[in-house]
């Protein structure tokens, strides 16, 4: 098997495994979920320097999550590595679950650090990079962010911050899927001409189509052996790889029938049978 069709095959069965999470609770953040699928098997199955069975290993590498409502994309991950059982998939969003709507490192084995509120995440990741190069560790950190959660001013303080220390630990990873809680970014505050914004707060800027395996492996290798703070852009469409959420006008939250998600993971398969 190629190195393409290993990840694409990864991807495959993390897309089904947040499919049947947000099915079990009914409803959930499916479209943002969704569109991170390519990369997190990328980073956790190629890329990512981890061990499930010691999971706090200090030198290990870390990803903050900024944005948090995507936790079901990553705990589909971390169970697909072992860190915890699938089975517990079916506990996302219920009383007292480890697994809660939003990542929290207190409740959820694998998980680097608590996120939710968006636009904070690359300022604690800066926080993070930062304390792992005073205690010598050759890691990286990554920080996915959504390309909505950018108008948060925050984020290009620590911008500022991360290129002012020459974080090169640390890869900003932007899931640009154009769309964010109410619409289109374009519609609701243009971004104007992101990697011109993230070269001119001094980071190194690489780019990537956001469900192409190798193209988005190529760019986070590029970035990993880069000696600046750096990004790494995704072109990516929010749903992706899901068939109902894939058509659906309005994808960031939407309720998951049975029937919805077996149609999905189906086709998932489906896609990934035919060259």
């Amino acid at each position: 098997m190629s190195l393409r069709a290993k990840l694409e095959y990864h991807a495959a069965q993390i897309r089904k495994l947040t499919i049947t999470a947000i099915e079990s609770a009914g409803y959930g953040h499916i479209g943002g979920s969704m569109s991170i699928c390519d990369a997190l098997a990328v980073l956790y199955c190629d890329i990512m320097k981890i061990d499930p069975l010691y999971p706090d290993k200090p030198d290990r590498d870390r990803l903050v999550m900024s944005k948090g409502h995507c936790g079901p994309a990553l705990y589909a991950t971390l169970a697909y590595k072992k860190y915890f059982p699938e089975s517990l998939l079916t506990q996302l969003n219920r009383n007292g679950t480890s697994l809660p709507s939003h990542c929290d490192r207190l409740k959820t084995k694998g998980i680097d650090i608590s996120t939710g509120s968006l636009g904070q995440g690359y300022s604690l990741a800066a926080g993070v990079a930062y304390g792992c190069r005073l205690k010598g560790y050759d890691n990286t950190c990554y920080c996915i962010v959504g390309d909505g959660e950018l108008q948060e001013g925050q984020n290009w303080e620590a911008a500022q911050f991360v290129a002012h220390h020459n974080l090169s630990n640390l890869t900003l990873i932007v899931d640009n899927n154009k769309r964010q809680l109410d619409g289109y970014v374009q519609d609701i505050c243009k971004q104007f001409d992101l990697a011109a914004k993230l070269k001119a707060f001094g980071l190194e800027v690489f780019e990537a189509d956001g469900h192409d395996v190798l193209e988005i492996r190529e760019a986070l290798l590029a970035a990993k052996s880069s000696n600046k703070p750096n990004a790494v852009i995704l072109d990516t469409q929010k749903g992706y790889g899901c068939c109902f959420s894939e058509i659906e006008g309005f994808n960031h939250y939407m309720v998951v029938t049975k029937e919805m998600a077996d149609k999905a993971r189906a086709e998932i398969d489906r896609r990934l049978q035919t060259p």
